[in-house]
């Protein structure tokens, strides 16, 4: 129980710690930098390049799309890990995992070694460690908190390219790109283990602390929230369509995420370097994680999914032309739209799944749901052959838009399931 009903300070230590460990994790986001001096053949020729081959956008996409599908994909066996082993362990796992990646990537010098290094070793840190710090922390709250504390713990991950967009630069540019991994792949090895020592679950008889009682309320007597397991969830018609949900909120921010400096690159025609745009994301991503999991409380998961949606969806379809016109502030405020829809989709999810689901076996059920973010991996392939056949990434801004107005219809049909023991 909770003295005086009160969120205890543990909470929000665990709260912290988890979003430091997506601040490591969040790595992926900083992809684009990485990105688009792998196919500049004046940057692999440089003789602290010495060993790396030119790729095309195709191949350059390739170690995210399978980065994306692993971290997916591993988010189960990792949910499970947490729930039966605890957080700790699973992020301690995880942190080993895309240290010892991301030094291969580096140590390999190829394109074998970004799939084996960051595609690979990097999903597998990121599925495991990433399933450990939100449902921790969930735990630790009641629903009328659970959109705001998943949105602090996730916007780490957004966060991420913050800061790892412009340090990526300036270690490439001035020791080479394998330094560039082994300077991370070190920093993230230590980071995250360490922060995984802080977290932990409540303790046993444990209720949240309630909500708020307005003025002329009546106070609403806290109860044991109702816990799915797993085969119950899949029973229900309405965890296929959260995991669609993601797949189609996933699959329009991703876009720009992987191709985030070489948008800005061709637009900004040397005015403005790419990585400013991949670090102006990353603050707008972990800010619609916070801000989306806030009002999310407020307004309802599926009104705040929505409207995110919506404008996301003009965002998609105007890119093309903020490109073509060569309009930099308007290329910003677009991207930035989709990049704080995306953020704010993996601040809702898990709160989708607790919700519906309920808080005691959230790593692996939320690890199930997040299939739909590794299935959301197929956009940076797919965009990539767009753009190397066509010569622009157009049509795939114009799919991307369409299957954001598909999510808007599914979520509004989509309603919290009935279990069998309520009335």
């Amino acid at each position: 129980m909770t003295e005086g009903n009160k969120t205890p300070a543990q909470a929000w230590r665990v709260v912290f710690a988890g979003t430091t460990i997506n601040l490591c994790l969040g790595v992926l986001y900083a992809w684009s930098v990485w990105k688009v001096r792998l196919i500049s053949s004046d940057v692999v020729a440089l003789p602290i390049n010495a060993g790396w081959q030119v790729l095309d956008h195709a191949q350059a996409s390739t170690p995210v799309t399978l980065c994306m599908l692993i971290f997916g994909l591993l988010m189960i066996p990792g949910g499970r890990l947490q729930d039966t082993k605890g957080p700790t362990i699973a992020a301690s796992v995880g942190g080993i995992a895309i240290g010892l990646g991301l030094i291969l990537a580096g140590v390999m010098k190829s394109y074998t070694g970004l799939i084996l290094g960051y595609g690979i070793g990097g999903g597998i840190g990121m599925g495991i460690g990433y399933a450990a710090p939100t449902p921790a922390a969930l735990k630790w709250f009641g629903p009328h908190k659970r959109g705001l504390v998943a949105g602090l713990v996730v916007s780490g991950y957004g966060g991420a390219a913050l800061y790892v967009s412009p340090l990526a630069k300036y270690l490439i540019d001035g020791w080479g790109l394998s330094f560039s991994f082994y300077f991370f792949g070190i920093a993230y090895l230590v980071i995250i283990c360490a922060a995984a020592q802080v977290l932990a679950w409540p303790p046993e008889g444990y209720i949240p602390e309630a909500a708020a009682v307005k003025p002329g309320e009546e106070a609403v007597v806290a109860k044991a929230p109702i816990d799915w397991s797993a085969g119950e969830m899949t029973k229900t018609w309405q965890f296929y369509a959260l995991v669609m949900m993601f797949i189609l909120n996933t699959q329009s921010g991703i876009l720009i995420i992987t191709n985030a400096a070489g948008l800005l690159k061709k637009t900004a025609a040397g005015l403005v370097a790419g990585w400013v745009l991949a670090s102006f994301g990353g603050a707008v991503n972990a800010a619609g994680r916070i801000g989306t999991g806030k009002y999310s409380d407020i307004i309802g998961r599926n009104n705040a999914y929505m409207v995110n949606c919506a404008v996301s969806a003009v965002a998609m379809i105007l890119i093309p032309y903020a490109i073509a016109t060569k309009s930099i502030g308007l290329l910003f405020l677009l991207a930035g739209i989709g990049y704080w829809q995306y953020g704010g989709g993996l601040a809702l999810m898990p709160s989708f799944t607790a919700d519906f689901y309920g808080p005691k076996n959230l790593g692996f059920n939320y690890g199930l749901v997040f299939i739909g973010w590794a299935l959301g991996a197929f956009m940076p392939r797919l965009a990539g052959m767009i753009r190397d056949a066509t010569g622009s990434f157009n049509i795939a801004f114009y799919l991307s838009a369409a299957f954001l107005v598909a999510a808007i219809i599914l979520a509004f049909i989509t309603k919290k399931p009935k279990h069998a023991t309520e009335t």
